[in-house]
């Protein structure tokens, strides 16, 4: 494997590292001490500064005004937005932004792109279902508008033109059910609704957050920022508003995955390295505690853990980004991902916190706040075994002999 990165990708890294540079971890209250929600809104500054910086475009065509860059960069950034716990939902906007211009209609593309891409409005996604152990897509129903809901919540018909009438008088959509934990949703404008037809297919649905029939209920994440249940009641959409190419929503949650796997890269990176400066200068008789073989094998295994993060991640953006074929689908380069990215984060800040002592949880000290953004990340990607159980059944069904 060469994981060499592109001039491009590494100038998406360096425009990044200057606009984190100033960015606090403790720019908001500490979820420790704060009920509920630590705010209400994004880092609007920093919002501002990554659209300033073309950041929100960068996966982008230049068509739409972005950098045309692939996923693996949009991973590269967000490595280091997860550096310093920057609260923005580059991830979410970014990543829906990509599969519009990748699957969706072209007038709304061009009506919504340019305009995300200057940070002008923010989208997010649903990716948990109603409770995140069930697929997404399963938790929302899809039915052409006009037709009767049967007993199960869906439409009586499989069609892909929703040609019985809409929102606009002629044609659209209507969907009904709940997605849980949605990111940013009360600050964002579009909101992305995985569905699926009465005939099983999964879709894609782009839904504005102030649309008659959508209500958001406040939820908090472990990391303290503030997440919603969006409920879609006979919720009607457009045609255009509606994607039903085949692969947009896999394509999504394999893209989402992979970003989540680069934030607890990230993430994980400057918890080892805060470990690394507070045993370098903590002595107990007489010595730094960094000297002493059991904190030194810790720390090497943690890295060891990182380093096995970073490969197993830049394999899965990398299938992502080109498309490559491969003795597994793309989905078992994102599962050993996931597998690496939810053990080892959760390793890596459970070590930092031993090997800091009492000092670790400190609230005047940022390592609590890694710690509860390091557990939001694992239940996001769900357990190891889990995604052991979906690779060993990708296995089963494509044998590599």
């Amino acid at each position: 494997m060469d994981f060499t990165f592109t001039e491009e990708q590494q100038a998406a890294v360096e425009a990044a590292r200057a606009v984190f540079s100033d960015v606090a971890p403790d720019r908001a209250p500490s979820p420790a001490l704060t009920p509920g929600a630590v705010a209400k809104d994004i880092d609007r500054h920093l919002w501002h500064e990554l659209a300033r910086t073309d950041l929100l475009g960068l996966t982008l065509s230049p068509d739409h005004g972005g950098a045309g860059l692939d996923p693996i960069a949009l991973c590269l950034v967000l490595r280091e937005s997860a550096k310093v716990l920057a609260r923005v939902p580059l991830l979410e906007s970014c990543a829906v932004a990509t599969a519009i211009e990748r699957y969706g209609e072209r007038t709304l593309a061009a009506e919504l792109l340019p305009r995300a891409g200057r940070g002008e409005l923010i989208l997010t996604v649903g990716a948990n279902g109603r409770s995140g152990h069930d697929p997404a897509e399963l938790a929302v129903t899809a039915r052409p508008y006009g037709e009767g809901v049967g007993s199960d919540g869906s439409g009586g018909s499989d069609r892909a033109d929703g040609e019985t009438g809409g929102p606009s008088g002629g044609s659209g959509w209507v969907l009904d059910g709940v997605q849980s934990a949605v990111a940013w949703a009360q600050v964002a404008d579009w909101i992305a609704v995985p569905a699926h037809t009465a005939g099983g297919r999964p879709v894609l649905a782009l839904v504005p957050r102030t649309r008659d029939g959508v209500t958001l209920a406040d939820q908090v994440s472990t990391s303290g920022e503030r997440l919603a249940e969006v409920r879609l009641e006979a919720v009607r959409v457009e045609p255009r508003e509606l994607i039903d190419a085949a692969g947009c929503w896999d394509w999504l949650r394999s893209l989402l995955t992979t970003g989540t796997c680069a934030l607890a890269l990230g993430l994980g990176e400057r918890v080892l390295a805060m470990t690394a400066e507070y045993t370098g200068r903590r002595e107990q008789f007489g010595f730094p505690v960094a000297t002493f073989q059991a904190v030194a094998v810790q720390a090497a295994d943690r890295y060891i853990d990182l380093r096995a993060m970073e490969a197993t991640l830049w394999q899965a953006a990398w299938r992502i980004s080109t498309d490559a074929g491969g003795p597994l689908p793309a989905s078992g380069d994102v599962a050993v991902a996931k597998i690496w990215a939810s053990d080892g984060v959760r390793r890596v800040v459970q070590t930092a916190q031993h090997l800091h002592g009492g000092f670790g949880a400190d609230t005047d000290y940022p390592l609590h706040r890694y710690h509860a953004w390091a557990k939001q990340i694992e239940l996001s990607l769900g357990p190891a075994a889990a995604h052991e159980e979906a690779l060993g059944d990708l296995l089963a069904a494509h044998p590599l002999g």
